[in-house]
Protein backbone atom coordinates (compact mmCIF):
# COMPACT_ATOMS: atom_id res chain seq x y z
CA UNK A 1 0.00 0.00 0.00
CA UNK A 2 2.76 2.12 0.60
CA UNK A 3 3.38 2.37 -2.83
CA UNK A 4 -0.30 3.17 -4.29
CA UNK A 5 -1.21 6.80 -4.56
CA UNK A 6 -4.73 8.50 -5.44
CA UNK A 7 -4.92 11.52 -6.80
CA UNK A 8 -7.70 13.61 -9.26
CA UNK A 9 -6.98 16.65 -11.22
CA UNK A 10 -9.33 19.84 -10.57
CA UNK A 11 -9.47 23.14 -12.19
CA UNK A 12 -11.59 25.84 -14.06
CA UNK A 13 -12.82 24.87 -17.40
CA UNK A 14 -10.06 24.68 -20.23
CA UNK A 15 -7.45 24.67 -18.27
CA UNK A 16 -5.74 21.72 -19.55
CA UNK A 17 -6.78 19.10 -17.24
CA UNK A 18 -7.65 16.18 -20.33
CA UNK A 19 -4.56 17.34 -22.02
CA UNK A 20 -2.73 16.64 -18.80
CA UNK A 21 -4.33 13.32 -17.97
CA UNK A 22 -3.15 12.42 -21.76
CA UNK A 23 0.43 13.43 -21.23
CA UNK A 24 0.55 11.21 -17.41
CA UNK A 25 -1.00 8.37 -19.70
CA UNK A 26 1.45 8.40 -22.36
CA UNK A 27 4.65 8.89 -19.69
CA UNK A 28 2.84 5.73 -18.25
CA UNK A 29 2.94 3.94 -21.57
CA UNK A 30 -0.58 2.64 -21.28
CA UNK A 31 -0.98 3.32 -24.82
CA UNK A 32 1.11 2.92 -28.11
CA UNK A 33 1.54 6.12 -29.83
CA UNK A 34 -0.07 4.56 -33.11
CA UNK A 35 -3.14 4.52 -31.25
CA UNK A 36 -3.09 7.69 -28.82
CA UNK A 37 -5.69 10.47 -29.70
CA UNK A 38 -6.19 13.26 -27.42
CA UNK A 39 -9.06 13.32 -24.97
CA UNK A 40 -8.09 10.13 -24.64
CA UNK A 41 -10.10 9.79 -21.34
CA UNK A 42 -13.10 11.58 -22.91
CA UNK A 43 -15.29 8.47 -24.39
CA UNK A 44 -18.41 9.84 -25.29
CA UNK A 45 -18.92 11.71 -29.01
CA UNK A 46 -20.67 14.61 -26.60
CA UNK A 47 -17.28 15.59 -24.67
CA UNK A 48 -14.72 15.55 -27.78
CA UNK A 49 -17.32 17.64 -29.84
CA UNK A 50 -17.57 20.45 -27.16
CA UNK A 51 -14.18 19.77 -25.89
CA UNK A 52 -15.25 19.35 -22.28
CA UNK A 53 -15.03 16.28 -19.41
CA UNK A 54 -18.69 15.61 -18.76
CA UNK A 55 -17.52 12.54 -16.48
CA UNK A 56 -15.22 11.75 -14.48
CA UNK A 57 -12.56 8.83 -15.54
CA UNK A 58 -10.37 6.70 -13.67
CA UNK A 59 -7.29 5.41 -14.83
CA UNK A 60 -4.35 3.37 -13.20
CA UNK A 61 -1.00 4.38 -14.70
CA UNK A 62 1.95 2.04 -13.62
CA UNK A 63 5.38 4.46 -13.03
CA UNK A 64 8.60 3.91 -11.57
CA UNK A 65 10.08 5.65 -9.43
CA UNK A 66 13.24 7.44 -8.77
CA UNK A 67 13.79 5.63 -6.16
CA UNK A 68 13.48 2.24 -7.78
CA UNK A 69 10.48 1.20 -6.75
CA UNK A 70 7.16 0.43 -8.66
CA UNK A 71 4.39 2.67 -7.76
CA UNK A 72 0.30 2.29 -8.69
CA UNK A 73 -0.80 5.72 -9.57
CA UNK A 74 -4.96 5.87 -9.25
CA UNK A 75 -5.72 9.24 -11.55
CA UNK A 76 -9.07 10.70 -11.82
CA UNK A 77 -9.96 13.29 -14.53
CA UNK A 78 -12.56 15.24 -13.27
CA UNK A 79 -14.53 18.02 -15.14
CA UNK A 80 -14.61 22.27 -14.61
CA UNK A 81 -18.15 23.59 -15.73
CA UNK A 82 -20.23 24.31 -12.82
CA UNK A 83 -22.71 22.23 -13.48
CA UNK A 84 -20.55 19.11 -13.13
CA UNK A 85 -19.37 19.70 -9.47
CA UNK A 86 -21.20 16.54 -8.06
CA UNK A 87 -18.96 15.14 -10.54
CA UNK A 88 -15.25 16.32 -8.85
CA UNK A 89 -16.59 15.95 -5.28
CA UNK A 90 -17.48 11.76 -5.81
CA UNK A 91 -13.90 11.91 -7.47
CA UNK A 92 -12.42 13.93 -4.19
CA UNK A 93 -14.16 11.22 -2.48
CA UNK A 94 -11.87 8.32 -3.49
CA UNK A 95 -8.76 10.21 -2.93
CA UNK A 96 -5.94 11.49 -1.36
CA UNK A 97 -4.17 14.24 -3.11
CA UNK A 98 -5.11 16.74 -5.55
CA UNK A 99 -3.52 18.29 -8.51
CA UNK A 100 -4.89 21.93 -8.56
CA UNK A 101 -4.43 23.11 -12.26
CA UNK A 102 -4.00 26.62 -12.50
CA UNK A 103 -3.75 28.36 -16.68
CA UNK A 104 -0.61 30.13 -16.43
CA UNK A 105 -2.42 33.07 -19.25
CA UNK A 106 -5.68 33.24 -17.29
CA UNK A 107 -4.79 33.13 -13.64
CA UNK A 108 -6.95 32.29 -10.73
CA UNK A 109 -10.76 31.62 -11.88
CA UNK A 110 -14.38 30.90 -9.92
CA UNK A 111 -14.43 27.26 -10.14
CA UNK A 112 -10.44 26.62 -9.48
CA UNK A 113 -11.36 28.72 -5.83
CA UNK A 114 -14.26 26.32 -5.32
CA UNK A 115 -13.07 23.25 -6.32
CA UNK A 116 -10.14 24.41 -3.99
CA UNK A 117 -12.29 24.23 -0.87
CA UNK A 118 -14.01 21.22 -2.27
CA UNK A 119 -10.57 19.08 -1.60
CA UNK A 120 -9.96 21.03 1.29
CA UNK A 121 -13.34 19.91 3.46
CA UNK A 122 -11.64 16.46 2.50
CA UNK A 123 -8.10 17.18 3.80
CA UNK A 124 -6.74 16.36 0.94
CA UNK A 125 -3.05 17.34 -0.23
CA UNK A 126 -3.03 19.85 -2.80
CA UNK A 127 -0.14 20.50 -5.04
CA UNK A 128 -0.93 23.75 -7.55
CA UNK A 129 -0.08 23.03 -10.65
CA UNK A 130 1.05 25.72 -13.05
CA UNK A 131 -0.18 24.89 -17.00
CA UNK A 132 0.47 26.87 -20.44
CA UNK A 133 3.90 28.29 -19.46
CA UNK A 134 4.99 27.87 -23.22
CA UNK A 135 2.56 30.16 -24.39
CA UNK A 136 3.34 33.46 -25.00
CA UNK A 137 0.97 35.21 -23.03
CA UNK A 138 2.34 33.32 -20.13
CA UNK A 139 2.28 35.20 -17.14
CA UNK A 140 4.31 33.14 -14.50
CA UNK A 141 5.18 35.87 -11.48
CA UNK A 142 1.75 37.18 -11.94
CA UNK A 143 -0.03 33.66 -11.10
CA UNK A 144 2.46 32.46 -8.31
CA UNK A 145 1.36 35.65 -6.73
CA UNK A 146 -2.37 34.70 -7.18
CA UNK A 147 -1.94 31.49 -5.86
CA UNK A 148 -0.39 32.48 -2.71
CA UNK A 149 -3.47 35.87 -2.19
CA UNK A 150 -6.48 34.31 -3.78
CA UNK A 151 -5.67 30.51 -2.96
CA UNK A 152 -3.67 30.99 0.58
CA UNK A 153 -0.95 28.15 -0.68
CA UNK A 154 2.95 28.31 -0.38
CA UNK A 155 3.83 29.80 -4.41
CA UNK A 156 7.50 28.19 -4.07
CA UNK A 157 5.21 24.26 -4.24
CA UNK A 158 3.93 25.08 -7.32
CA UNK A 159 5.15 22.86 -10.11
CA UNK A 160 5.83 24.22 -13.36
CA UNK A 161 4.45 22.15 -16.40
CA UNK A 162 3.46 22.55 -20.36
CA UNK A 163 0.38 19.66 -20.66
CA UNK A 164 0.72 20.41 -24.22
CA UNK A 165 4.51 20.17 -24.48
CA UNK A 166 5.16 17.39 -22.14
CA UNK A 167 7.52 20.00 -20.02
CA UNK A 168 8.00 19.30 -16.70
CA UNK A 169 5.60 16.07 -16.57
CA UNK A 170 8.58 13.34 -15.58
CA UNK A 171 9.06 16.23 -12.01
CA UNK A 172 5.47 16.17 -11.27
CA UNK A 173 5.10 12.30 -11.61
CA UNK A 174 7.85 12.49 -8.32
CA UNK A 175 6.14 15.52 -6.54
CA UNK A 176 2.73 13.13 -6.70
CA UNK A 177 4.94 10.61 -4.91
CA UNK A 178 6.89 12.63 -2.44
CA UNK A 179 3.78 14.72 -1.23
CA UNK A 180 0.43 13.29 -1.60
CA UNK A 181 0.49 10.32 0.86
CA UNK A 182 -0.21 6.65 0.52
CA UNK A 183 -3.96 5.31 1.39
CA UNK A 184 -3.72 4.64 5.44
CA UNK A 185 -3.34 0.84 6.24
CA UNK A 186 -5.99 -1.03 7.12
CA UNK A 187 -5.87 -4.24 4.94
CA UNK A 188 -6.98 -6.40 7.60
CA UNK A 189 -10.22 -4.94 8.85
CA UNK A 190 -13.76 -6.36 7.13
CA UNK A 191 -14.34 -4.99 3.68
CA UNK A 192 -15.71 -1.90 3.32
CA UNK A 193 -15.75 -0.41 -0.28
CA UNK A 194 -17.65 2.75 -1.50
CA UNK A 195 -19.32 2.93 -4.87
CA UNK A 196 -18.23 6.06 -6.49
CA UNK A 197 -19.34 5.52 -10.05
CA UNK A 198 -21.74 2.51 -11.78
CA UNK A 199 -22.24 2.09 -15.70
CA UNK A 200 -24.55 -0.10 -17.71
CA UNK A 201 -23.22 -3.61 -19.80
CA UNK A 202 -25.82 -4.89 -21.72
CA UNK A 203 -24.11 -7.98 -21.60
CA UNK A 204 -22.59 -8.07 -18.30
CA UNK A 205 -25.47 -5.82 -16.27
CA UNK A 206 -24.29 -3.00 -14.18
CA UNK A 207 -20.34 -2.72 -13.22
CA UNK A 208 -19.79 -0.97 -10.22
CA UNK A 209 -16.93 1.31 -10.21
CA UNK A 210 -15.74 1.10 -6.30
CA UNK A 211 -12.74 2.50 -4.14
CA UNK A 212 -12.08 0.22 -1.39
CA UNK A 213 -11.03 1.84 1.94
CA UNK A 214 -10.75 -1.84 4.24
CA UNK A 215 -10.48 -5.63 3.36
CA UNK A 216 -9.57 -7.25 0.13
CA UNK A 217 -12.17 -8.68 -2.71
CA UNK A 218 -11.87 -11.48 -4.60
CA UNK A 219 -13.23 -13.39 -7.90
CA UNK A 220 -15.90 -15.63 -6.68
CA UNK A 221 -16.94 -13.90 -3.47
CA UNK A 222 -20.45 -12.56 -1.99
CA UNK A 223 -20.91 -9.49 -1.29
CA UNK A 224 -23.32 -6.80 0.20
CA UNK A 225 -24.81 -3.80 -1.10
CA UNK A 226 -25.81 -1.70 2.92
CA UNK A 227 -28.40 0.48 1.87
CA UNK A 228 -30.40 -2.32 0.86
CA UNK A 229 -28.91 -6.02 1.97
CA UNK A 230 -29.00 -7.33 -1.62
CA UNK A 231 -26.38 -10.27 -2.08
CA UNK A 232 -24.55 -10.98 -5.64
CA UNK A 233 -21.36 -12.95 -5.96
CA UNK A 234 -18.58 -11.51 -7.73
CA UNK A 235 -17.77 -12.53 -11.18
CA UNK A 236 -14.79 -10.83 -12.66
CA UNK A 237 -13.01 -7.59 -11.15
CA UNK A 238 -9.97 -5.64 -12.13
CA UNK A 239 -8.46 -2.04 -12.65
CA UNK A 240 -9.26 0.75 -15.40
CA UNK A 241 -6.66 1.10 -17.85
CA UNK A 242 -8.03 2.84 -20.93
CA UNK A 243 -10.70 -0.32 -20.55
CA UNK A 244 -11.08 -2.88 -17.88
CA UNK A 245 -8.37 -5.00 -17.26
CA UNK A 246 -8.96 -8.08 -15.13
CA UNK A 247 -7.09 -9.06 -12.04
CA UNK A 248 -7.51 -11.87 -9.00
CA UNK A 249 -8.14 -9.41 -6.69
CA UNK A 250 -8.80 -5.62 -5.10
CA UNK A 251 -6.76 -4.58 -1.59
CA UNK A 252 -7.38 -1.59 0.69
CA UNK A 253 -6.31 1.92 -1.36
CA UNK A 254 -7.35 0.43 -4.91
CA UNK A 255 -9.51 2.08 -7.13
CA UNK A 256 -11.36 -0.36 -9.50
CA UNK A 257 -14.67 -2.10 -10.75
CA UNK A 258 -16.93 -5.13 -10.01
CA UNK A 259 -19.07 -6.91 -12.05
CA UNK A 260 -21.80 -9.13 -10.11
CA UNK A 261 -24.41 -10.21 -12.97
CA UNK A 262 -26.47 -7.04 -11.42
CA UNK A 263 -29.41 -7.21 -13.94
CA UNK A 264 -31.66 -4.70 -11.08
CA UNK A 265 -30.51 -1.81 -11.73
CA UNK A 266 -32.55 -0.20 -8.66
CA UNK A 267 -30.43 -1.90 -6.38
CA UNK A 268 -27.08 0.24 -7.35
CA UNK A 269 -26.80 3.80 -5.84
CA UNK A 270 -23.46 5.59 -6.22
CA UNK A 271 -22.34 6.62 -2.69
CA UNK A 272 -23.55 3.29 -0.76
CA UNK A 273 -20.86 0.91 0.74
CA UNK A 274 -20.39 -2.83 -0.40
CA UNK A 275 -19.16 -5.06 2.17
CA UNK A 276 -18.79 -9.25 2.34
CA UNK A 277 -21.69 -11.31 3.13
CA UNK A 278 -19.49 -13.54 5.29
CA UNK A 279 -17.80 -10.85 7.62
CA UNK A 280 -20.03 -7.77 7.29
CA UNK A 281 -18.69 -4.31 8.23
CA UNK A 282 -20.27 -2.64 11.74
CA UNK A 283 -21.00 0.73 10.21
CA UNK A 284 -21.02 2.29 6.41
CA UNK A 285 -18.86 4.66 5.02
CA UNK A 286 -20.04 7.98 4.94
CA UNK A 287 -21.24 8.45 1.42
CA UNK A 288 -21.67 11.99 -0.69
CA UNK A 289 -23.66 15.05 0.21
CA UNK A 290 -27.50 14.86 -1.12
CA UNK A 291 -27.63 17.00 -4.14
CA UNK A 292 -29.78 19.51 -5.09
CA UNK A 293 -31.53 19.95 -8.25
CA UNK A 294 -31.58 23.17 -9.15
CA UNK A 295 -33.54 23.53 -12.72
CA UNK A 296 -36.51 21.44 -13.46
CA UNK A 297 -37.74 20.32 -16.98
CA UNK A 298 -40.13 17.42 -18.40
CA UNK A 299 -39.15 14.86 -20.65
CA UNK A 300 -41.61 13.40 -22.86
CA UNK A 301 -41.18 10.53 -25.52
CA UNK A 302 -42.16 12.15 -29.37
CA UNK A 303 -43.91 8.89 -29.83
CA UNK A 304 -46.25 8.10 -26.76
CA UNK A 305 -45.28 4.17 -27.33
CA UNK A 306 -42.07 4.51 -26.53
CA UNK A 307 -43.16 5.84 -22.72
CA UNK A 308 -42.04 2.36 -20.71
CA UNK A 309 -38.51 2.13 -23.24
CA UNK A 310 -37.80 5.90 -21.93
CA UNK A 311 -38.05 4.73 -18.70
CA UNK A 312 -35.60 2.54 -18.67
CA UNK A 313 -32.67 4.60 -20.39
CA UNK A 314 -33.38 7.11 -17.95
CA UNK A 315 -33.11 4.49 -15.35
CA UNK A 316 -29.66 3.10 -17.22
CA UNK A 317 -28.56 7.24 -17.67
CA UNK A 318 -29.20 7.48 -14.02
CA UNK A 319 -26.85 4.82 -12.90
CA UNK A 320 -23.78 6.78 -14.84
CA UNK A 321 -25.03 10.46 -13.41
CA UNK A 322 -25.60 10.37 -10.25
CA UNK A 323 -26.74 13.91 -9.81
CA UNK A 324 -30.04 13.11 -12.47
CA UNK A 325 -33.01 13.14 -10.42
CA UNK A 326 -36.40 12.62 -11.71
CA UNK A 327 -40.27 11.29 -11.24
CA UNK A 328 -43.34 10.20 -13.33
CA UNK A 329 -45.13 13.18 -14.74
CA UNK A 330 -48.48 13.34 -17.79
CA UNK A 331 -49.14 16.17 -19.74
CA UNK A 332 -52.56 16.63 -22.04
CA UNK A 333 -50.63 17.62 -24.86
CA UNK A 334 -47.44 15.32 -25.04
CA UNK A 335 -48.62 12.50 -22.87
CA UNK A 336 -46.38 10.63 -20.11
CA UNK A 337 -43.40 11.26 -19.24
CA UNK A 338 -41.09 12.24 -16.49
CA UNK A 339 -40.70 15.46 -14.46
CA UNK A 340 -36.49 15.86 -14.29
CA UNK A 341 -33.96 18.29 -12.04
CA UNK A 342 -30.70 19.26 -13.24
CA UNK A 343 -27.73 21.03 -11.78
CA UNK A 344 -27.78 23.63 -14.91
CA UNK A 345 -28.51 23.93 -18.39
CA UNK A 346 -25.31 22.68 -19.59
CA UNK A 347 -26.27 19.34 -17.64
CA UNK A 348 -29.96 19.52 -19.13
CA UNK A 349 -28.34 19.63 -22.64
CA UNK A 350 -25.98 16.97 -22.12
CA UNK A 351 -28.42 14.55 -20.39
CA UNK A 352 -30.49 14.90 -24.25
CA UNK A 353 -27.96 14.13 -26.37
CA UNK A 354 -26.62 11.29 -24.29
CA UNK A 355 -30.57 9.78 -24.20
CA UNK A 356 -30.50 10.71 -28.08
CA UNK A 357 -27.05 9.23 -28.78
CA UNK A 358 -26.64 6.71 -26.00
CA UNK A 359 -30.24 5.70 -25.92
CA UNK A 360 -31.51 6.07 -29.35
CA UNK A 361 -34.98 7.83 -27.64
CA UNK A 362 -36.53 10.95 -29.18
CA UNK A 363 -37.57 13.16 -26.92
CA UNK A 364 -38.94 16.42 -26.41
CA UNK A 365 -37.90 19.10 -23.54
CA UNK A 366 -40.65 21.50 -22.05
CA UNK A 367 -39.00 24.56 -20.96
CA UNK A 368 -37.22 24.98 -17.69
CA UNK A 369 -37.75 26.56 -14.52
CA UNK A 370 -37.10 26.50 -10.71
CA UNK A 371 -38.56 26.08 -7.56
CA UNK A 372 -40.54 28.54 -6.54
CA UNK A 373 -42.27 28.79 -2.71
CA UNK A 374 -45.85 29.62 -2.92
CA UNK A 375 -47.93 30.70 0.10
CA UNK A 376 -51.20 30.02 0.09
CA UNK A 377 -54.43 32.42 1.71
CA UNK A 378 -55.19 29.41 4.48
CA UNK A 379 -50.94 30.04 5.29
CA UNK A 380 -50.11 26.91 3.90
CA UNK A 381 -46.80 26.93 1.98
CA UNK A 382 -46.28 24.74 -1.37
CA UNK A 383 -43.18 24.29 -3.23
CA UNK A 384 -43.88 24.21 -7.26
CA UNK A 385 -41.39 23.65 -9.89
CA UNK A 386 -44.28 22.47 -12.41
CA UNK A 387 -46.39 25.31 -14.23
CA UNK A 388 -48.82 23.02 -14.13
CA UNK A 389 -49.02 22.62 -10.11
CA UNK A 390 -49.31 26.53 -10.17
CA UNK A 391 -52.44 26.92 -8.24
CA UNK A 392 -55.14 30.11 -9.08
CA UNK A 393 -54.03 33.44 -8.72
CA UNK A 394 -57.33 33.62 -6.12
CA UNK A 395 -55.83 31.50 -3.84
CA UNK A 396 -52.36 32.60 -3.82
CA UNK A 397 -50.66 35.43 -0.79
CA UNK A 398 -47.42 35.35 -2.15
CA UNK A 399 -44.58 33.47 -3.96
CA UNK A 400 -40.54 33.30 -3.18
CA UNK A 401 -38.20 32.42 -6.06
CA UNK A 402 -34.88 31.01 -5.08
CA UNK A 403 -31.37 33.72 -5.31
CA UNK A 404 -28.33 32.69 -5.90
CA UNK A 405 -24.82 34.38 -4.66
CA UNK A 406 -22.95 35.09 -8.03
CA UNK A 407 -19.26 35.63 -7.81
CA UNK A 408 -17.59 36.36 -11.34
CA UNK A 409 -14.09 37.37 -11.90
CA UNK A 410 -13.39 39.12 -15.14
CA UNK A 411 -10.14 41.45 -16.75
CA UNK A 412 -11.08 45.51 -15.12
CA UNK A 413 -11.60 45.97 -18.96
CA UNK A 414 -15.16 44.31 -19.32
CA UNK A 415 -16.30 45.27 -16.13
CA UNK A 416 -19.08 47.61 -16.93
CA UNK A 417 -20.34 45.36 -19.51
CA UNK A 418 -20.59 42.71 -16.76
CA UNK A 419 -22.12 44.92 -14.42
CA UNK A 420 -25.01 46.01 -16.94
CA UNK A 421 -25.55 42.31 -18.04
CA UNK A 422 -26.14 41.30 -13.87
CA UNK A 423 -28.33 44.73 -13.32
CA UNK A 424 -30.91 43.59 -16.44
CA UNK A 425 -30.78 40.32 -14.81
CA UNK A 426 -32.23 41.75 -11.54
CA UNK A 427 -28.79 41.41 -9.81
CA UNK A 428 -27.67 43.44 -6.47
CA UNK A 429 -24.16 44.28 -5.96
CA UNK A 430 -22.97 42.94 -2.58
CA UNK A 431 -19.07 43.35 -3.49
CA UNK A 432 -16.48 44.54 -5.53
CA UNK A 433 -13.06 43.36 -5.06
CA UNK A 434 -9.79 44.31 -7.57
CA UNK A 435 -8.15 41.07 -7.34
CA UNK A 436 -5.18 42.60 -8.89
CA UNK A 437 -4.35 45.53 -11.28
CA UNK A 438 -6.12 43.53 -13.72
CA UNK A 439 -8.42 41.52 -12.50
CA UNK A 440 -11.40 42.18 -10.44
CA UNK A 441 -14.24 39.76 -8.59
CA UNK A 442 -17.65 41.37 -8.26
CA UNK A 443 -20.17 39.43 -6.32
CA UNK A 444 -24.33 40.15 -6.96
CA UNK A 445 -27.03 38.14 -4.83
CA UNK A 446 -29.90 37.59 -8.02
CA UNK A 447 -32.38 35.43 -8.77
CA UNK A 448 -31.75 31.39 -10.31
CA UNK A 449 -34.45 32.25 -12.64
CA UNK A 450 -32.94 34.95 -14.58
CA UNK A 451 -29.68 33.10 -15.28
CA UNK A 452 -30.91 30.11 -16.38
CA UNK A 453 -31.42 30.60 -20.03
CA UNK A 454 -28.67 32.87 -22.00
CA UNK A 455 -26.68 34.81 -18.88
CA UNK A 456 -23.41 31.98 -19.33
CA UNK A 457 -23.51 32.53 -22.85
CA UNK A 458 -23.98 36.45 -22.43
CA UNK A 459 -21.07 36.37 -19.77
CA UNK A 460 -18.70 34.33 -22.31
CA UNK A 461 -19.24 36.50 -24.77
CA UNK A 462 -19.00 40.24 -23.50
CA UNK A 463 -15.95 39.28 -21.96
CA UNK A 464 -14.60 37.54 -24.91
CA UNK A 465 -14.12 34.31 -22.87
CA UNK A 466 -12.49 35.75 -20.42
CA UNK A 467 -14.67 36.11 -17.23
CA UNK A 468 -15.36 33.22 -15.20
CA UNK A 469 -18.62 32.10 -13.20
CA UNK A 470 -19.11 30.23 -10.15
CA UNK A 471 -22.78 30.56 -7.91
CA UNK A 472 -24.11 29.00 -4.64
CA UNK A 473 -27.28 28.85 -3.63
CA UNK A 474 -28.24 31.00 -0.97
CA UNK A 475 -32.30 31.74 0.23
CA UNK A 476 -35.69 32.12 -1.47
CA UNK A 477 -36.71 36.13 -1.87
CA UNK A 478 -40.28 37.33 -2.57
CA UNK A 479 -41.28 37.61 -6.06
CA UNK A 480 -44.15 38.65 -8.04
CA UNK A 481 -44.47 35.83 -9.99
CA UNK A 482 -47.53 34.71 -12.89
CA UNK A 483 -47.74 31.79 -15.20
CA UNK A 484 -48.04 32.60 -18.77
CA UNK A 485 -50.30 30.09 -20.90
CA UNK A 486 -49.23 29.68 -24.21
CA UNK A 487 -52.80 29.06 -26.02
CA UNK A 488 -52.85 27.32 -29.60
CA UNK A 489 -56.21 28.16 -32.03
CA UNK A 490 -57.64 29.10 -28.48
CA UNK A 491 -56.88 26.12 -26.21
CA UNK A 492 -53.81 25.98 -23.83
CA UNK A 493 -51.05 24.08 -24.40
CA UNK A 494 -50.04 23.13 -20.61
CA UNK A 495 -46.34 21.78 -22.37
CA UNK A 496 -45.38 25.44 -23.21
CA UNK A 497 -46.73 26.96 -19.63
CA UNK A 498 -43.84 28.68 -18.07
CA UNK A 499 -43.94 30.55 -14.49
CA UNK A 500 -42.38 34.32 -15.38
CA UNK A 501 -41.47 37.45 -12.99
CA UNK A 502 -44.61 39.91 -13.57
CA UNK A 503 -42.55 42.32 -15.34
CA UNK A 504 -41.05 40.30 -17.94
CA UNK A 505 -43.85 38.38 -18.71
CA UNK A 506 -45.02 40.67 -21.96
CA UNK A 507 -41.90 40.44 -23.35
CA UNK A 508 -41.46 36.65 -22.79
CA UNK A 509 -44.82 35.98 -24.35
CA UNK A 510 -43.96 38.05 -27.27
CA UNK A 511 -40.81 36.16 -28.09
CA UNK A 512 -42.46 32.56 -27.34
CA UNK A 513 -45.22 33.52 -29.78
CA UNK A 514 -42.76 35.03 -32.58
CA UNK A 515 -40.98 31.57 -32.30
CA UNK A 516 -43.71 29.45 -32.75
CA UNK A 517 -45.05 31.58 -35.79
CA UNK A 518 -42.08 29.88 -37.57
CA UNK A 519 -42.66 26.20 -36.11
CA UNK A 520 -46.17 25.70 -36.59
CA UNK A 521 -47.46 24.38 -39.88
CA UNK A 522 -49.80 26.29 -42.11
CA UNK A 523 -53.01 24.43 -42.39
CA UNK A 524 -56.37 25.86 -43.92
CA UNK A 525 -57.57 27.84 -41.34
CA UNK A 526 -55.60 31.01 -39.61
CA UNK A 527 -54.07 29.74 -36.27
CA UNK A 528 -53.64 32.54 -33.52
CA UNK A 529 -51.28 31.73 -30.98
CA UNK A 530 -51.68 33.93 -27.64
CA UNK A 531 -49.72 34.60 -24.55
CA UNK A 532 -52.03 34.90 -21.90
CA UNK A 533 -51.75 35.95 -18.40
CA UNK A 534 -55.27 34.60 -16.77
CA UNK A 535 -58.07 36.25 -18.99
CA UNK A 536 -55.90 39.03 -20.20
CA UNK A 537 -54.30 38.34 -23.69
CA UNK A 538 -50.52 40.17 -23.37
CA UNK A 539 -49.39 39.05 -26.99
CA UNK A 540 -50.47 37.68 -30.29
CA UNK A 541 -49.44 36.26 -33.66
CA UNK A 542 -51.00 34.60 -36.54
CA UNK A 543 -50.36 31.45 -38.80
CA UNK A 544 -52.21 32.13 -41.70
CA UNK A 545 -54.02 29.92 -43.70
CA UNK A 546 -52.88 28.29 -46.85
CA UNK A 547 -55.37 29.82 -49.77
CA UNK A 548 -56.86 27.43 -51.92
CA UNK A 549 -58.07 28.96 -55.12
CA UNK A 550 -61.63 27.86 -55.25
CA UNK A 551 -62.57 30.70 -58.28
CA UNK A 552 -60.25 28.07 -60.18
CA UNK A 553 -63.31 26.92 -62.17
CA UNK A 554 -65.04 30.11 -62.98
CA UNK A 555 -63.64 30.78 -65.98
CA UNK A 556 -66.12 33.77 -66.75
CA UNK A 557 -70.06 34.23 -66.22
CA UNK A 558 -71.91 36.39 -63.68
CA UNK A 559 -69.78 37.94 -60.19
CA UNK A 560 -72.80 36.06 -57.97
CA UNK A 561 -71.22 32.68 -58.87
CA UNK A 562 -67.98 33.63 -57.48
CA UNK A 563 -69.19 35.42 -54.47
CA UNK A 564 -71.15 32.07 -53.57
CA UNK A 565 -67.98 30.36 -53.81
CA UNK A 566 -65.84 32.40 -51.44
CA UNK A 567 -68.98 32.74 -48.81
CA UNK A 568 -68.72 28.90 -48.91
CA UNK A 569 -65.40 28.40 -48.24
CA UNK A 570 -65.49 30.80 -45.69
CA UNK A 571 -67.97 28.61 -43.74
CA UNK A 572 -65.91 25.98 -44.11
CA UNK A 573 -63.16 27.71 -42.50
CA UNK A 574 -64.67 28.72 -40.01
CA UNK A 575 -66.45 24.99 -39.26
CA UNK A 576 -62.43 23.78 -39.37
CA UNK A 577 -61.25 26.49 -37.34
CA UNK A 578 -63.74 25.65 -34.60
CA UNK A 579 -62.93 21.77 -34.32
CA UNK A 580 -59.63 21.63 -36.43
CA UNK A 581 -56.64 20.56 -34.23
CA UNK A 582 -52.91 22.02 -34.49
CA UNK A 583 -50.28 19.65 -34.33
CA UNK A 584 -47.27 20.94 -32.90
CA UNK A 585 -43.74 19.60 -34.02
CA UNK A 586 -40.78 18.36 -31.81
CA UNK A 587 -38.62 21.36 -33.22
CA UNK A 588 -41.34 23.92 -31.29
CA UNK A 589 -41.16 22.76 -28.02
CA UNK A 590 -37.14 23.14 -28.72
CA UNK A 591 -37.85 26.84 -30.14
CA UNK A 592 -39.65 27.83 -26.92
CA UNK A 593 -36.21 27.23 -25.52
CA UNK A 594 -33.89 29.45 -26.98
CA UNK A 595 -34.61 33.29 -25.77
CA UNK A 596 -32.10 34.99 -27.81
CA UNK A 597 -33.91 36.67 -30.33
CA UNK A 598 -31.60 36.12 -33.97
Amino acid sequence: MAHIRNFCIIAHIDHGKSTLADRLIQKGRLVEDRHFQNQILDNMDIERERGITIKSQAVCIPYTGADGNEYKLNLLDTPGHVDFTYEVSRAINSCEGALLLVDATQGVQAQTLSNMYLALEHDLSIIPVINKIDMNAADIPGTLAQIEKDLGLDPSTAVMISAKTGQGIDELFEVIIDRIPPPPKTAEDPLRALIFDCHYDPYRGVVVHVRLFDGTIKKGMKIRFLSNDTEYEVESLGVFKLGMAEQGELEAGDVGYFIGGIKTVSDVRVGDTVTSSARPCSSPLPGFREIKPVVFSSIYPVDTNDYEELQISIDKLKLNDASLIYEKDSSAALGFGFRCGFLGLLHLEVIQERLEREFNQSVIFTAPSVKYKVQLRGGEEIMVDNPMNYPDEGRIEGAQEPYIRAAVITPTNYLGNIMTLCMEKRGVQTNMTYLDEKRVEIVYEMPLGEVLFDFYDRLKSTSRGYASFDYDLTDYKPTELVKLDILLNGKPVDALAQLVFKDHAHARARIVCERLVDEIPRQQFKIPIQGAIGSQIVARETVNALRKDVLAKCYGGDVTRKRKLLEKQKEGKKRMRMVGDVELPQNAFLAVLKTKES
